[in-house]
């Protein structure tokens, strides 16, 4: 699965703040691009298993 995200440059503390315009709410960050990646797609991966164990609590 792809997902667009976005990487922005955290001027304040430094690093980089990684989001998901598709999953609202879904952030992360790191020390390095590569960092803030790999830190998103575990953020992805979180947020669509919670999304999926409330759709199968509220199904039964």
């Amino acid at each position: 699965m792809r997902s667009k995200i976005i990487l922005e440059e955290d001027e304040e503390v430094g690093g980089f703040i990684a989001s998901c315009p598709g999953l609202p709410g879904c952030f992360s960050q790191g020390d390095t691009v590569d960092e803030a990646i790999e830190n998103i797609k575990e953020a992805l991966q979180a947020c669509l298993e919670s999304l999926l164990e409330d759709e199968l609590h509220t199904t039964f």
